[in-house]
């Protein structure tokens, strides 16, 4: 949704994108509003609010916003990703080593979050009231292990809150299904994100080992190979435009699902394009390609756009680089104040 607007209901881009990045609370806004026409970011923050959607670990064991339907029939599919990324931290498997029972431990976590939402101080406390002996610092990292959401008003649209957490089945009334559909996974990141090889669904996931998946849909799928004789794979009727098909610029958040969205990130980061990760950036697709990076920063009530090309724009895409930027602006200003768009020079 890159390459023009769509008319789309905002829960049905976040469905289509599978989940949203979120470890910034601002980026799924932001993504959405760059892909969906006419976006409101109420339209996702009262749905947050409502709960019909919710921002959760999931892929690659990171925070993402994804809706409520999603949230319950994907948590059980990533799983061994998340349990991966949390146990490999070594102080838990010191604790582990040490004669630590994690599922008891796991086990008294999620009861206090099923009790009540709570921050992980707060967690992390009622550990070393538990088991006065054990580093209730480092045990408080499995509590990413247990299927949970990130309870509002955090994530909500122009508000704050403390980052608490509570299960699935306590905020949303259900538990996760454990019954999870990887082949239909799969195939809607393969929507959004193909053609792309079993590599890149693995790295976007966090799952692994997913080539035997791949080989039972074989059939069903169109294969190619790329300049590098990497085998890709895609949906048979998706849409795949022309080389020489036109991309406007885009603004994207700090971390966006498309950068994410492969293993070879040459797909759409262009050399030299190593600053843009820098923490509070987003980055500026110019034909399609990482050429920017944009930070907002904001006085009272007054904000400037400020914008850093990392290669020589023209002077027409200067220009369109600056429109666009004036329109993220007052989005994120939702109308208010002053805004100014800088664009530095490239150097």
């Amino acid at each position: 949704m890159l390459l023009r607007r769509r008319r789309i209901q905002a829960l049905d881009a976040v469905e289509r994108l599978v989940a949203l990045q979120a470890q910034v609370p601002r980026d799924p806004y932001v993504a959405l509003w760059t892909r969906v026409e006419g976006f409101r970011a109420e339209a996702l923050s009262n749905a947050m609010e409502e709960r019909r959607v919710v921002r959760m670990t999931l892929l690659r064991g990171t925070l993402h916003t994804v809706t409520a339907r999603d949230a319950l029939a994907l948590r059980s599919l990533i799983q061994p990703a998340i349990e991966k990324v949390a146990l490999r931290s070594s102080p838990l498997r010191t604790l582990v080593r040490a004669g630590m029972d994690l599922d008891e431990g796991v086990g008294f976590m999620k009861t206090l979050l099923q009790e009540s939402p709570k921050t992980r101080a707060e967690l992390v406390q009622a550990i070393a009231e538990r088991w006065p002996d054990v580093d209730a610092d480092s045990l408080g990292y499995a509590m990413y292990v247990i299927p949970t959401v990130q309870t509002t008003p955090r994530g909500l649209w122009n508000r704050s809150g403390a980052s608490r957490f509570t299960t699935v089945e306590a905020w949303l009334g259900r538990p996760v299904d454990e019954r999870g559909d990887l082949l239909a996974f799969i195939r809607r990141y393969l929507a959004a994100f193909g053609p792309a090889t079993v590599a890149d669904a693995q790295y976007w996931s966090g799952l692994t080992r997913l080539g035997v998946a791949f080989e039972r849909m074989r059939p069903s799928l169109r294969t190619y190979v790329d300049e590098n004789g990497r085998e890709l794979f895609d949906l048979p009727n998706a849409r795949r435009p022309n080389a020489d098909t036109p991309a406007p610029v885009r603004f994207l958040p700090e971390y966006d699902n498309v950068v994410i969205g492969h293993k070879d990130r040459t797909r759409i980061v262009g050399p030299g394009t190593a600053r843009w990760t820098e923490v509070g950036w987003g980055i500026v697709l110019v034909g399609g390609f990482t050429s920017a990076r944009w930070i907002l920063e904001r006085e009272r009530d007054a904000a400037t756009l400020r914008i850093e090309p990392f290669r020589r724009l023209t002077r027409s895409k200067r220009a369109e680089v600056a429109d666009e930027g004036d329109r993220l602006a007052a989005f994120l200003m939702d109308g208010a104040g002053s805004r100014d768009v800088r664009i530095a020079a490239t150097t």
